[in-house]
């Protein structure tokens, strides 16, 4: 049976992404499956699709490529299909234009499917409108009734009457669509989206991380979840708070945030694919939600053996989670107050964390993708046999069409059992030509800063291979050679990997990049590694380590483009921030008003040396500007500790206020320990995040310069994760 879905957009990270992603997974073992997206707006999608999956695209939004066709004439020209209002809505990348009338319509004539799933509410409406009843027409809702405005809500309603199927994901959904259509023919039924079992390790729970993740969109509710996490912070005071993706209350909740004083406990991490591996940092995962269709994101957690508090909102978490049992569901009526204290319990019992987590784990296994296709399955062997009781089969060939199509709707054999996994790639059939596939890898790092690249066997080209890193945009072109095992030799096609260990890999700092290259081959020979995942759990929390007369750290990371690479930091010394707070002229907490009447920033390090290097009680900081050490500050200690290295020191605005000159003057901050050593660097190196910069924000304080006026203070990270200080020209408040 040929199966296609339809999706907007299947270059993006979003849920419908994802659960067509798996779903389209589940019925690649004995189905021939294609994704057809109506945009393309990247190379390759984001999240990768099983390769027995065909991807098609109807309508090339790529700028700067030779197939562009967001100048097309029929992008000018109105389209006829209702719009969705989802978060496509109003994209320029993503036009309604009449192009997409043409180009959906004619594949929906032309297609040779024998079932069509259509994947959001515009979708279904082309699918009922220009769909043929040669084929099983199956519409998806994964969001919810309610969820919609009135007039979308009644634009999809009629196009229901045009489908054979219409498939929410909750029970209670499909419910409410029955009742709003109870004349409609339609079959109206729940099928959970499906998630797979991810190859990341579980979870170890012993993080001290809750974790949360999501569009940032008013009805997901994180401001509920952060005005808990307040609530509770105090009585848990090594507990932090992320909150995983983008959306348009990211400023809103950045504000909220800043206002609480939590910069340095709760962190917006932003959009990360696969969300998986940081799903397995955890310790708890959060749902604040005020309305979940689903709940793909509990699947993922409880998939990686995090337990779930989830507010028990309509129509999901319910459905998923059986309370005190495999999650905790908290009545939404119970407030900020009733998470709160679901979270504290959480927090403060880890056996109980240890016993959920590990039923989530089993409950998790009847979302397979090899499940929930089969109960697709289930459905389209119905329909058409429906259709054959029906259908006119007084044309040559018809009815041996229809019984062939249902064969292959309901005979194929079954799993064996609902929670058998997809087949690994290693599994599956190695490519006809090996050479021309894209090696592909998996990396972990582990406490002690070793890195190990896991190789798929079924991507690699073949002969004797090393394993090649090197370093980016180095004039000396320094590189690392790992001979890889022989896959011909392997006794474990799944377990082809490489170590890099701290003790016997010298990288220097910055960013390498990963390869394979056939052994005894010239360097630009090489090919590079896409990155499946990027492990980073066992680092979470963990300070530099020291390796020899060296500070060394060591993320491995997926690339924008989605390739390997290893961020490393190598130096003689270091002093790692392990606390920054803001404060004003009344406080010393910076827990106030995020006014941004904040007169300096108070920071408390610990040096991190070869063993003998002391920290000298007449020790400084410097302030280092990059316009001039004219514009330096000298910046004294206020408490040190030389037994364990600890230090603290306070950076007064105004002392930065009164010598800058330019639009927009920095400062690096440095150790200075005495006059005869080299000054040490002062920032975050440790733990598991790859780019502080984008994650450790600080409220900035709103200051006047005699000249310049206006001026926005604050310090920040930087690209190579160090500590720097800004004082740019900002816009009259």
């Amino acid at each position: 049976m040929k199966i296609a879905f339809l999706i907007n957009n299947a270059y993006g990270i979003g849920g419908t992404i994802r659960a067509t992603a798996n779903l389209s997974r589940g019925f690649a073992t004995r189905h021939d499956v294609e994704v057809v997206s109506v945009h393309r707006v990247l190379d390759e999608p984001a999240i990768p699709l099983d390769p027995r999956v065909r991807l098609t695209s109807l309508i090339d939004m790529r700028e700067d490529t030779p197939g562009h066709e967001g100048d097309h004439p029929l992008t000018r020209q109105p389209c006829t299909m209702f719009p969705d209002t989802g978060a496509a809505a109003n994209s320029a990348r993503l036009p309604y234009s009449a192009l997409q009338d043409e180009r959906i319509g004619r594949w929906l004539r032309e297609t040779d499917a024998d079932v069509v799933i259509a994947t959001r509410p515009d979708l279904n409406g082309y699918l009922a409108r220009d769909g043929q009843s040669r084929y099983v027409r199956v519409g998806q809702e994964h969001l919810s009734l309610d969820a919609h405005n009135p007039t979308l809500r009644g634009h999809q309603n009629r196009a229901i009457a045009g489908l054979d199927a219409f498939v929410t994901v909750s029970e209670a959904d499909a419910a409410q669509y029955r009742a709003a259509l109870p004349d409609v023919t339609t079959r109206i039924l729940a099928v959970p989206n499906s998630v797979p079992a991810p190859a990341v390790e579980p979870a170890a729970l012993d993080s001290k991380v809750i974790v949360a993740a999501g569009r940032l969109v008013t009805v997901k509710r994180y401001d509920r979840l952060i005005d808990a996490f307040a609530r509770i912070a105090d009585a848990h005071p090594d507990w932090t708070l992320r909150i995983y993706g983008r959306g348009p209350e990211k400023k809103a909740l950045r504000g909220r945030i800043d206002d609480l004083g939590l910069y340095e406990r709760v962190f917006l991490m932003g959009p990360v694919s696969p969300i998986e591996s940081e799903w397995a940092k955890g310790a708890v995962a959060a749902v604040s939600s005020d309305m979940e269709s689903f709940g793909m994101t509990i699947v993922e957690a409880m998939h990686c053996g995090v337990p779930v508090v989830a507010t028990d909102c309509p129509h999901g978490p319910a459905e998923i989670i059986s309370h005190d049992t495999d999650g905790v569901l908290v009545p939404l009526d119970s407030g900020v107050d009733g998470y709160a204290a679901a979270l504290a319990r959480l927090l403060g019992d880890t056996d109980l964390r240890a016993r959920l987590g590990a039923a989530a784990r089993e409950r998790a296994t009847a979302y397979e993708p090899a499940a929930i296709a089969r109960r697709y399955e289930r459905l389209f062997g119905q329909l058409q046999a429906a259709r054959l009781r029906t259908a006119d089969t007084s044309a040559p060939g018809v009815r041996d069409r229809l019984w062939s199509r249902l064969r292959s709707a309901v005979a194929a054999p079954a799993p064996t059992s609902a929670s058998t996994p997809a087949p690994s790639s290693t599994a599956a059939a190695r490519p006809a030509n090996p050479a021309r596939t894209r090696p592909v890898a998996t990396a972990r790092a582990a406490a002690d800063g070793s890195v190990t690249v896991h190789l798929d066997a079924a991507t690699l080209p073949p002969g004797p291979l090393d394993f090649l890193a090197r370093l980016r945009r180095d004039p000396k072109g320094r590189e690392i050679r790992l001979p890889v095992p022989d896959v011909a030799l392997a006794p474990d096609l799944d377990d082809i990997h490489v170590t890099l260990t701290a003790d016997r890999h010298e990288l220097a700092e910055g960013r390498w990049d990963c390869y394979v290259i056939r052994r005894g081959a010239p360097s630009d020979r090489r090919r590079r590694l896409t990155c499946r995942l990027a492990e980073q759990a066992r680092r979470v929390g963990r300070p530099p380590l020291l390796v020899g007369d060296q500070v060394v750290s060591r993320l491995p990371y997926a690339t924008e483009d989605g390739y390997l690479a290893l961020r490393t930091w190598q130096r003689p010394a270091h002093a790692e921030v392990t606390g920054l707070r803001v404060v004003g002229p009344d406080t010393d907490s910076g827990s106030g008003s995020g006014s941004g009447s904040y007169e300096q920033a108070v920071i408390t390090a610990r040096l991190l040396a070869p063993s003998g290097t002391p920290l000298p009680r007449t020790a400084t900081v410097v302030a280092v500007s990059r316009h001039g050490e004219a514009q330096d500050l000298t910046l004294p200690l206020t408490r040190t500790d030389p037994a364990t290295g600890h230090f603290t020191f306070a950076i007064p605005y105004r002392e930065a206020l009164a010598v800058r000159t330019d639009e927009h003057d920095l400062w690096d901050l440095r150790l200075r320990l005495d006059a005869a050593r080299a000054p040490v660097p002062v920032g975050r190196i440790g733990g598991d995040v790859v780019d502080r910069k984008k994650t450790d924000a600080v409220p900035a304080a709103a200051l006047t310069h005699p000249t310049r006026g206006a001026t926005r203070a604050k310090p920040f990270f930087t690209v190579t994760n160090d500590l720097a200080l800004s004082l740019r020209d900002a816009a009259p408040r």
